[in-house]
């Protein structure tokens, strides 16, 4: 006999609000608890989605994961009945569960929509298996250096290296253009 559950054709995808940094405890707790309360039948998958951010900072590289939505985590169960009344075991399961806020649309959530869920899906596996620097800039953006004996000098960027975390920017030295060579944390944007 298999214990893999079946997805109920009722079954659709909900955003749940967590407090901030609980997302990872919210999901294992309803992942573990959904089989001791028997809700196998009404919840299904929970998506936590995350990205792995690299960042080099004198001269070391570090990783770690960062979620794609911050305070939010997506959960496939069968929340409404034939009659589109809300199906109270795991409705309250969900909802007191510790650092949970609440669902996305109070006390009668919309579904997210096929096209929604693919989005983040598609979002999800393009993440996998890909290190994302952690600020990204593009050549020819204007930034500031806030770092080191060029501090508070502006300059364009001509030059990426993101598998070192370096960037090539041309500052403005006594009326010259001059390229130094910085760490992307040594420079923020230029903002309006």
């Amino acid at each position: 006999m298999s214990t893999q559950t079946t997805v109920s054709a009722s079954a659709q995808w909900f955003a749940i609000h967590t407090l901030s940094g609980q997302e990872g405890k919210v999901k294992a707790y309803i992942e573990k608890f959904k089989v001791v309360e028997e809700l196998g039948e009404f919840i299904f998958e929970v998506l936590l989605p995350t990205e792995v951010v690299s960042e080099v900072k004198n001269g070391k590289k570090s990783t770690k994961t960062r979620k794609l939505y911050p305070g939010y985590i997506f959960i496939q169960m069968k929340m409404y009945d034939e009659e589109k009344r809300v199906i109270n075991k795991p409705w309250y399961f969900v909802k007191e569960v510790s650092g949970v806020i609440g669902f996305v649309g109070s006390d009668h959530p919309a579904a997210l929509r096929q096209i929604e869920i693919d989005e983040i899906k598609a979002r999800i596996e393009a993440a996998n298996g890909k290190e994302v620097p952690k600020v990204s800039y593009e050549v020819g953006e204007e930034v500031k250096v806030n770092d080191g004996a060029f501090a508070n000098l502006t300059g364009k960027i001509d030059e990426i290296d993101p598998a070192r975390g370096r960037i090539k920017v041309s500052v403005s030295i006594f009326g010259r253009f001059t390229p130094v060579e910085l760490e992307y944390w040594q420079v923020e944007r230029v903002t309006e």
